[in-house]
């Protein structure tokens, strides 16, 4: 929603206190929602949205919005029909309107926010696509499929004056803004080493090519992937196991865990300067990424990270005066004085798609904007480089380019399958 568009709206809104004095004196009734009354919102201040992906986790995502009193879905979009069709139920009367391509949600005029649920390989596409048509953007993490698509998306949130959030729930979650704040204000003293324990992917043998379902569209499911012939196990809930459409359960969970350590260590809009690890990788069938692994990241300032399948399933920081284990609904503190007083309540319930639609109304940065997004994603992208060429790796974040290293550099883009770009 631009800022004109809200200046309209409160426009709007003070015309309908006269119109709302005037119908007092005739014998008509107003229904209260047309008002904003009875805890409804006014039409003119409503946020319009279209939900683009609308597999399992598009439908959660539509229903956080929809639990929000001023947000009225109007349209949403899967290549599969199923899908559309399922969104259009939960979404009830508000949806008005299904299709397959996104395009054509963008192209409507009464659209504020798109929210974009696709499988990895399409965020970035449609996004800024999104952004060059003045829609807000909520964009499921991981943000981005390479680094240069990154910079790419960053560059047009900027340019155009949108607003992004990825959903990167964690950043709103008490329990890791506690843990950032622990870590960032020095109360465990100095950071001696951090392990994040992640997952790693499944292995599956070859399979045979299947008929794509009736009402799939596959081609705009692929988009600028590659083409390949449909099998059943390459799309729906198993497209991160494959590198043409993301970068395997490291960075699925990367892309959470990773961003929280580098919001607490100070480089939310950096990176590290060394990359170094192992992974093992599925020797056939369709599934490539690493079902186990090891990463060692180092920063500027000397902070050593290990990402790990090995290491215990969330975050743990160990400095000279305590210690700090976070993961979902878990904080464990060593020593427990670490948490001083009141500490607790400065980090109050706020849901992420809360904080999005506030950040919409005033125009300003949510708490996981594009750099963010990217920063967060690129760390599980140089990851991913690294194991694949099997050696260590330096790297420059002020540049987003390798040290000396033109091969590995040719790995911060890939080609996209005609007629998509960027």
């Amino acid at each position: 929603m631009s800022e004109t568009k809200v200046l309209n709206r409160r426009g709007l809104l003070k015309k309908a206190a006269g119109v709302a004095a005037a119908v007092m004196a005739f014998p008509y009734c107003v229904r209260a929602s047309a008002l904003g009354k009875n805890g409804t919102v006014a039409p003119s201040n409503r946020i319009t949205v279209g939900c683009i992906g609308t597999g399992g986790r598009g439908r959660g995502d539509m229903r956080a919005f929809m639990a929000e009193p001023e947000v009225q879905v109007l349209a949403v979009c899967d290549a599969d029909g199923g899908h559309r069709e399922v969104a259009r139920k939960v979404a009830a009367l508000d949806a008005k309107f299904s299709c397959a391509d996104f395009r054509d949600v963008l192209a409507r005029e009464d659209i504020d926010v798109v929210v974009i649920a696709t499988p990895d390989h399409w965020h970035v596409p449609i996004a800024v696509a999104a952004a060059k048509a003045g829609k807000d953007i909520y964009c499921e993490k991981p943000l981005t499929l390479t680094i240069g698509q990154g910079r790419k998306l960053c560059d047009a949130v900027a340019r155009y004056g949108v607003v992004l959030q990825v959903g990167s729930q964690q950043r709103s979650a008490a329990e890791f803004q506690l843990a950032c704040e622990l870590v960032g204000s020095g109360k465990i003293g100095k950071l001696k080493a951090v392990k994040v324990g992640l997952p790693g992917s499944r292995s599956i043998g070859p399979q045979p090519v299947m008929p794509v379902p009736e009402g799939f569209d596959y081609d705009m499911w692929l988009g600028p992937a590659p083409w390949t012939p449909y099998t059943k196990l390459r799309c729906h809930g198993k497209f991160r196991h494959i590198f043409d459409y993301s970068g395997g359960k490291f960075i699925d969970w990367g892309a959470h865990h990773l961003d929280i350590v580098q919001w607490a260590i100070g480089a939310k809009d950096s990176g590290p300067v060394e990359i170094s690890g192992w992974g093992q990788f599925p020797k056939d069938g369709i599934y490539n990424t690493a079902v186990q692994y090891s990463i060692d990241f180092v920063y500027s300032d000397g902070t050593r990270v290990n990402a790990s399948t090995e290491n215990r399933g969330g975050i743990l920081f160990e400095g000279s005066e305590g210690r700090i284990f976070v993961n979902r609904g878990k904080l464990e503190l060593e020593p427990q004085s670490l948490v001083t007083p009141g500490m607790r309540r400065r980090f109050g319930p706020r849901t992420h798609v809360r904080n999005f639609l506030d950040c919409v109304k005033v125009r300003k940065d949510p708490i996981a904007p594009a750099e963010v997004g990217h920063r967060s994603a690129a760390v599980c992208h140089l990851g991913n480089i690294s194991m694949r060429l099997g050696r260590k790796l330096r790297w420059n974040p002020e540049t987003e380019r390798f040290v000396n290293d033109a091969e590995a550099d040719r790995m911060i883009w890939r080609s996209m399958r005609c007629p998509w770009r960027l």
